[in-house]
């Protein structure tokens, strides 16, 4: 018997199940395409906000306790800037900025494609908020595709935690992405996630599905 110690443990049990059992039915994992955006520390936040500011929560993001905020940036590199960077809550340790390739060149910086969080050696940038700005030292990533998995999905799926796999996308322009990261974690929802030139690339959108590949062979899990 499976113990539950509250509504809110019990219905995430449940959204597990359904997820296991929805994919089953065609082994495809739905796909969540990101548009470039930041994650602020608190002590940033402070800076470009005002002291004490609280971030406004717009819209849930698919990854459970994430969201969109109101709040958006300009960045400035050497070479550019970009207006309007959307803000994602809630706050991090350290400040976090996820670009896209051709945001680079615009900017000046040369991102590596590293997973959220491994932002140690990366370029700094300057972030104009409402209220002021800040100089980051390290913090600029084009994000590694990736996808978010339950441990009761990476079982169904086969995979483990940090492997890396290929991925089948369907469609008139549809083909296959190597290097895709398995992340797995009970807070996980099942979703992979490219950027939207990779996505744009293959001429996919939101109602769009991605297949695993396991060892680089066509059978598709």
């Amino acid at each position: 018997m499976i113990k539950v110690k509250n509504q809110k443990d019990l219905l995430q049990l449940f959204i597990d199940i359904l997820q296991v059992e929805t994919a089953s039915k065609d082994k495809g994992i739905p796909l969540g395409i990101s548009n470039r955006h930041i994650h602020l520390s608190q002590k940033d936040i402070d800076q470009l906000f005002g002291q004490g500011y609280q971030l406004t929560e717009l819209k849930e993001l698919s990854q459970p306790g994430q969201y969109a905020c109101k709040e958006t940036v300009v960045i400035c590199g050497p070479r550019g800037v970009i207006e309007k960077v959307r803000v994602l809550g809630p706050a991090r340790p350290a400040s976090q900025v996820e670009v896209m390739t051709g945001d680079c060149f615009k900017l000046g910086v040369k991102a590596p494609v590293r997973q959220s969080g491994d932002i140690s050696g990366t370029p700094g940038i300057t972030i104009v908020g409402a209220a002021g700005s800040v100089e980051i030292e390290e913090g600029v990533i084009v994000a590694q595709r990736h996808i978010h998995m339950s441990p009761q999905d990476a079982q169904f799926y086969k995979v483990t935690d940090g492997e890396r796999v290929m991925i089948k996308l369907n469609g008139e322009r549809g083909g296959v992405f190597d290097n895709v990261v398995i992340r797995v974690s009970k807070e996980f929802r099942l979703e992979c996630h490219l950027d939207v030139e990779e996505a744009n690339a293959m001429g996919l959108n939101s109602k769009s599905k991605v297949y695993i590949i396991k060892n680089n062979q066509e059978e598709l899990l």
